[in-house]
């Protein structure tokens, strides 16, 4: 049986309440906020309030930095309890596909936590057995920037890609 640090049983049994459609989700999508401190209360308001998105925070989860939310502590979003499409791509289609997964901070000035890794390692595996396989491959996961059609720095230039692709293989 695994041992998790990061998902304790009642986050484990949250994703699990969610009513996930096999094969809907293809790719896992890592993305930082840009800021030194939140929390997905925060992005939430943020992201009714001036992005005037009607579904609110924009991502699936929230991975905290030890600023406003714990460090390492995984948020779930109402996009993944609701299992509706997200709003942290820029394509309607990649949205509907992809699982949107935050780390709190500002990774162009500053490496991710140790536990923001580990967060999102446990995370992402976790995902990649609960949404199930489609044609025989697990959910896809990658940066931002490596999925996004225009241009973006994000997850931030000291995110860890290749620490992502020898962990995901992708």
């Amino acid at each position: 049986m695994k041992r998790w640090r990061y998902l304790s049983p009642s986050l484990r049994k949250a994703i699990d309440n969610a009513q996930v459609q096999r094969g809907r989700w293809k790719y896992i999508v890592v993305h930082n906020s840009g800021t030194r401190q939140g929390n997905a209360r925060v992005f939430d308001v943020y992201h009714r309030r001036v992005r005037k998105m009607q579904n609110g925070l924009a991502y699936h989860f929230v991975i905290g930095n030890g600023n406003s939310s714990g460090n390492g502590q995984i948020e779930i979003g109402n996009r993944w309890t609701r299992q509706i499409n997200g709003g942290h791509v820029a394509s309607d289609y990649l949205n509907d596909i992809a699982l949107g997964i935050c780390l709190v901070g500002d990774l162009n000035r500053d490496t991710p936590t140790k536990d923001q890794l580990g967060a999102l390692d446990e995370l992402c595996t976790y995902l990649r057995d609960r949404v199930g396989k489609v044609k025989g491959k697990s959910a896809t996961v990658l940066g931002h920037k490596q999925i996004n059609p225009k241009p973006t720095d994000c997850p931030g230039d000291r995110f860890p890609l290749s620490w992502l692709r020898k962990k995901f293989g992708n």
